[in-house]
């Protein structure tokens, strides 16, 4: 996390422990996007993840968390509240 933080990358995970961190350290970055599918392939979610990208671009610089599933995906702002 500090690492993506230091150098401006955005944390793509599966696993909900970084938005457990974000939230327990009420950090301001780095962005994370997790994935909260069973199915993990590009084909049953890169649609709404690259769509998730496009739409928050500007939150996802400025420090965000999006939570991603097969059909949606839901953003909150940095530091979670």
């Amino acid at each position: 996390m500090a690492w993506a933080a230091e150098n401006g990358y955005v944390v793509l995970t599966a696993d909900l422990d970084f938005g457990a961190i974000l939230a327990t350290t009420k950090g301001t970055g780095p962005s994370v996007i997790q994935v909260r599918s069973d199915i993990l392939t590009p084909h049953a979610i890169g649609s709404v993840v690259i769509s998730a990208l496009r739409q928050a671009k500007q939150d996802l610089i400025e420090g965000a968390l999006i939570s991603v599933d097969a059909t949606r995906a839901r953003l909150r702002i940095l530091p979670l509240k």
